[in-house]
Formats: C-alpha cells, structure tokens, sequence
C-alpha cells in the first residue's frame, strides 16, 4: 500500500516537473544559449526580456540571427535614452558585448559564404581587370562553364586593346561579390572568339581566390611638417581652421584614414588629436585618434599610429590624390582596381542600408574619454617649437 503511494507521489512529481519544463523550455533553452555564447545570467535574462518585448517568434535567434540582434540591440539602445542611462558602464559593457558577438556573428556569416573557386561566379558579375602596364580595364562575365567567357575589356567606354592582342596575357583579376566581399585572383586568357555574335574572351579558371576586406586604405610615404593639436572638448569643430601653432610633427606616411606621426617625447595612447597641413599648398585639416605608440627613449621621441575618424570629402579627395601620385605605377592599377570595386560594394551597402536600419546603434567609440586621455596626453608630448630642428632619422 505505502509503496502504490510512494510511486504515485514520484510520478505526480515527474508530471509536475515536465510540465515546468514545458512551460519555460524556451526560457530554459535561450538562457543555456547565452551562456554558451559567452554572456552573464543577468545579461541573458536582461536579453531574454528584451527578445520578449521585441515579440520575436523564436527568442533564440537573437544569438544567430544579424536581424533579430539588431533589433534588439536597437530595442535596449532606445529603451535606454528614454530612461536617461545611455552612458551608464552597465549598459556600454552590455552593449561592447554584443558589438562584439555582433562581429562574431558576421564573420561566421562571411566565412560560409566565400568563394573556393570561379567555378561559382555568375553570369553577369562585373569585373576589374589589370593588364600590367596597360591599366584597368571594365568587363563582365557573359558565361561560365568550362571557361570563364567574359566580354572585351574597356577603358572609357572605348576598347583600346583588340580582342586577339589579349591572347596569352597574364591578367589580375577584381570583382566585388554582393552580400560578400572583394575578391582578386590571377588568371591568362587562353583565346578569344564570339559568343552570342559578341566578340569575348576565354579566360582560363582559378582555384586561388584572395578574399580581401570590403574597404581599403592605401598608404603613401611622405615627408610633411604638420600641427598637432591636443583635443579636451569632445564638442570639438575637427572643420574650423586653428590659427595657434599647435605641437610640430612630421608626417611619415599617409592615407584617408590614418598617418604615421613622428613627434619629439613620448606619445601616449588613445589621444584625441587634430591635424592640419598643407599638401600641394592645400590645407588639409584630419582629426582622430593615436591609435598605437612607439617610443625610441634614446633619441627621445616617438611614433604615433593615427586614425582618422574626421575629414572632409574635400580634403580627403586631395589626399587620395597625393597618395595615389605617390605610388609607383603598379601600384596605381591596384588602387584603380580597387577603387572601382569600392564602387560596386557601396551600391550594394546603400541596399543593404535601406533594409537594416542600424543608425540608432551607438558606436563603441562614443564611450571614450576623450577628456581625460586629452589631459594624459599633454603631459607626455612635449612640443617641438617651430624654430627647432628635430633629429628625424
């Protein structure tokens, strides 16, 4: 009799378990999820609410999908402005994380989606062609089977090299892959002739794909005295022209989104800073941060790695410019090459723009100091005054 009970005590229990677990299985599941993917309990059960609110059908997707985290990245952000603690450590570390999650996630993405092989390109995919010595040239891909048949290469519109003189060329070859990244492989056109009355080239398939980054930027050396200008106002105008001299630096190299500094002392990190030069007697005004520091003790002075996070399309026009006159003529036709596909993945990010709305995400940058690493960094970069002369090896 006691025993008859006993198990109908257990099974009683077993029931009542099971449906616990029925009712919060996808509470349970999305909580091993987030902590699998690296999150804290209270963070998994501030996302799960949020997952909730946002009313996604499976709260789960929040950790694989790119739609369903930036929802509800988007979600915490604004539920944040309006309760006032947007710039509180608590929501910026949750917020680093998922930024970082967020990436994670996009690599993976990217990664599955590479190409092994131009097996896989597509009939109608645009084609930036570098016949060294000659420049770069426009075509497309008109087939793809056994050869890759692409249309005659042009320059401006024109075809200023005939289809037979491409035969037994070596050529590089750039593409951008919508949704994907850019790719560059080597190939040799092995024979030209018509296809669909259209006259076209046979190019020969490749198995080296280089899968590169979406953006680029190309670095030229250069010798070029500059004002650095310590930043203590984040509110600061980085476009007003500053008419104090600022700290004397000398630039080393240069791109639109960066140089080499070298500064007399010892430079610090993560220093909000402006520059302004003159390059071909036109002002150029770049402001940013010191990224990285390399200090030589004995000649007492320093190598700054500069981002620029602030230029105008003016000026940054005119430093693409000196950098790409700078570059040997090799080098050139990379950069024309790449520049061209730049072309192809902005008209493909402004699509993808129009249907994922990240513009109330906050940028991680926005959680810097720049007042304090301002105030550290004046006390360790000592000017070089104009009438000096600094020992630059």
């Amino acid at each position: 009799m006691y025993t008859l009970v006993a198990v109908i005590i257990i099974l009683l229990i077993l029931i009542g378990l099971a449906s616990l677990y029925s009712v919060f299985k996808a509470k349970i599941q999305f909580i091993i999820t987030g902590l699998d993917a690296g999150f804290s309990i209270p963070d998994v059960l501030l996302l799960w609410n949020v997952a909730q609110i946002c009313e996604l059908d499976q709260p789960n997707s929040l950790f694989f999908s790119l739609s369903s985290l930036t929802k509800c990245m988007t979600q915490i952000t604004n539920q944040a402005q309006s309760e006032g603690n947007e710039k509180s450590p608590k929501l910026q570390n949750l917020l680093t994380k998922l930024f970082d999650y967020r990436t994670k996630i996009q690599n993976e993405s990217d990664d599955k989606k590479g190409l092994n092989s131009t097996h896989s390109l597509e009939k109608g995919q645009k084609l930036r062609i570098i016949l060294p010595g000659k420049g770069v040239f426009v075509s497309e891909i008109v087939n793809n089977a056994s050869q890759i048949i692409i249309s005659v290469p042009k320059q401006n519109n024109l075809i200023p090299i005939s289809a037979e003189d491409w035969v037994g060329k070596v050529i590089s070859v750039y593409l951008w892959r919508k949704g994907d990244a850019r790719y560059v492989f080597d190939t040799s056109v092995l024979q030209h002739g018509l296809f669909l009355g259209k006259s076209s080239l046979y190019l020969k398939h490749s198995s080296n794909l280089v899968r590169t980054q979406k953006r680029k930027s190309v670095r030229a050396k250069c010798e070029i005295y500059a004002n650095l200008y310590i930043i203590k106002n984040k509110n600061v105008d980085f476009d007003s022209v500053e008419t104090q001299n600022g700290y004397r630096c000398l630039l080393e190299d240069i791109s639109e989104s960066g140089a080499l500094i070298r500064i007399g002392g010892k430079g610090v990190q993560n220093v909000i800073i402006k520059l302004q030069f003159n390059i071909q007697n036109k002002l150029i005004i770049m402001g940013g941060v010191i990224r990285t520091v390399d200090f030589n003790e004995q000649e007492n002075q320093s190598l700054l790695h500069f981002e620029c996070t602030h230029i105008d399309p003016v000026m940054r026009n005119e430093v693409l410019s000196f950098v790409y006159n700078m570059l040997p003529e090799s080098e050139k036709e990379v950069l024309e090459a790449i520049s061209q596909t730049e072309v192809d993945f902005n008209e493909d990010d402004t699509a993808e723009t129009e249907t994922e709305n990240t513009s109330e995400l906050p940028d991680k940058k926005d959680s810097e100091t720049p007042e304090t690493a301002s105030d550290e960094g004046e006390e360790f970069i000592p000017p070089l005054m104009d009438e000096e002369v600094p020992s630059f090896q």
